[in-house]
């Protein structure tokens, strides 16, 4: 009997260390699929030794599935000169990868699949309209540069979809109101965390496991630590998450940024140049075990960005207990509670380093229980379980004699 089969799209190698959004929230889909399901993954191979445009067998997290590399990208944490979505794009022009559900996480590449037969969910990460009118860099985002030849695009493609989600309410009410003719198939879907890896330790443990990290770097037993975790890019905007730790002047306090990307040389110069190189430790990309640790060991995640849809890596820290000081920006503003974090007022370095000193100063204010309750509804097992249930379910629907009627999702 036929599985119903899922392709994923998306420029990225799963076995390879990256940051993302995206990656995990793909890497999520991929374990928590049930075993009723066939999932296939179009790519990209981390070097140029892995065969190209040809279908392989492989496991990740546990599962099997089929995995088809378009070309070889080395690092997709860093920007090249052409982008690597237009690559990706290019790559899917003239070829067929049409399967029963299909799943894409960049609008791009669909102008490759208008004629290809089966259901095409798009995922909106971001909030597109204020990442599209945000200051700064306009190379960070190609289409910052041209607009209105975005939202033209946009509007040719979007009725191919036969569900459109987005992560951030806003822009949910902002497509249905863009595009009233698929207004109905436009909804929220919420982000989500594996709750296998991010969960918080007994305090006993926290505390022991806080003065082992603060041996090792050399630093004071007492030194409280600061996290940031996500891709060194404008989006993110780093250099004033160094300049907001540089206006903290909080003694006993460590900066840990996790993660890499194009602004690494910026973000090196800028600690330099504040004087902060004895008090910030650049990691560079880690694996989300290790990530895990971190966020049960910091007193405090931080998040400078100038635009967000609903940052895993928000949903990961309040799950391990961590409490979370934000911009004023994306979702994570209706997320956070009183008790789990702060939502600064102003993006800017006094306004951030006075949200961090008050987590600091008042670790009570924001219990561990409290973070992990805000977090708990956004549990990876339960939101991708109702998303290929509801999946399921209408492929029962246009199938009638594959399942039996009282079928349910497998557990693993």
């Amino acid at each position: 009997m036929r599985k119903p089969v899922l392709t994923i799209f998306y420029q990225f190698n799963p076995w390879q260390t990256t940051i993302g959004g995206i990656q995990t929230l793909i890497s999520l889909f991929i374990k928590y699929a049930p075993r009723e399901f066939e999932v296939r993954l179009v790519g990209t191979a981390k070097d140029r030794s892995q065969p190209i445009l040809e279908w392989r067998e492989a496991e990740f997290a546990g599962r099997e599935i089929s995995f088809l590399p378009l070309f070889a990208i080395e690092n997709d944490n860093v920007r090249h000169l052409i982008p690597t979505t237009v690559k990706y794009t290019a790559a899917l022009m003239g070829r067929c990868f049409a399967s029963d559900f299909m799943h894409f996480h960049r609008l791009e590449p669909t102008l490759a699949t208008r004629d290809w037969q089966g259901e095409k969910t798009l995922f909106i990460h971001n909030d597109i309209y204020t990442q599209m009118q945000a200051a700064g860099d306009k190379k960070a985002i190609l289409w910052r540069r041209f607009p209105k030849a975005y939202f033209a695009l946009e509007s040719s493609l979007v009725q191919q979809f036969s569900q459109i989600f987005s992560c951030n309410s806003d822009s949910v009410q902002l497509y249905r109101q863009r595009y009233p003719s698929v207004s109905d198939r436009v909804s929220y879907i919420k982000n989500c965390f594996d709750n296998e890896i991010f969960f918080p330790w007994s305090r006993q443990e926290q505390e022991t496991k806080r003065q082992e990290l603060a041996k090792g770097l050399g630093l004071l037993e007492e030194t409280q630590f600061i996290l940031f975790a996500g891709r060194l890019h404008p989006q993110k905007d780093p250099i004033l998450l160094v300049r907001a730790y540089a206006a903290l002047k909080a003694p006993h306090t460590h900066l840990l940024i996790a993660g890499d990307g194009e602004l690494a040389p910026a973000v090196r110069a800028e600690i330099e140049h504040l004087g902060i190189s004895r008090h910030v430790t650049l990691l560079g990309a880690l694996k989300q075990a290790e990530l895990a640790h971190l966020h049960r060991v910091a007193s405090v995640f931080v998040l400078s960005s100038a635009y967000e849809g609903l940052p895993l890596v928000v949903l990961e820290a309040l799950a391990s207990g961590t409490p979370v000081v934000t911009t004023y920006t994306g979702e994570t503003p209706k997320l956070l509670t009183d008790d789990s974090g702060v939502v600064c007022t102003e993006r800017t370095p006094d306004c951030i380093a006075q949200g961090l000193y008050q987590v600091l100063l008042h670790p009570e204010s924001y219990p561990s229980e409290s973070c992990v309750r805000v977090a708990h509804p956004y549990a990876a097992r339960t939101v991708i379980s109702n998303v290929y249930s509801e999946m399921l379910n209408r492929w029962e629907l246009r199938h009638p004699s594959a399942f039996g009627s009282s079928l349910e999702l497998s557990k693993h």
